[in-house]
């Protein structure tokens, strides 16, 4: 058995094709998100994989429409979203398959 720590991965992803990954794989991408209140992401899309975000606690805003706790969101390939965290807000963040680079901005 072997442990980790998420402090220790790079902004939240521990399962994935990058390093540091807890699991790297080519089948999936899995994180721990957290940010802080006022906290915007870009607007972006993925070609290829769908992600699913998770609300774990607090309150986002993604294309202008809340989410709260126990939300879950599927973004599919070519749907564009951009980020906010209304409140302090963790997600966790599933994109299946791992594909380096297939993040881009509007």
């Amino acid at each position: 058995m072997k442990t980790f720590r998420l402090d220790d991965m790079t902004r939240g992803w521990f399962v994935g094709d990058f390093e540091p990954a807890v699991l790297k794989t080519e089948a999936a991408e899995v994180g721990v998100k957290s940010y802080e209140a006022g906290t915007k992401e870009a607007k972006h899309y993925h070609k290829v994989a769908p992600e699913v975000t998770l609300i774990i606690s607090g309150e986002a805003r993604m294309n202008d429409v809340p989410y709260s706790p126990g939300d879950i969101i599927l973004i599919e390939p070519g749907e564009a979203t951009d980020f906010e965290a209304v409140t302090d807000v963790t997600t966790v963040v599933v994109k299946l398959p791992s594909v380096a680079g297939d993040k881009y901005l509007c």
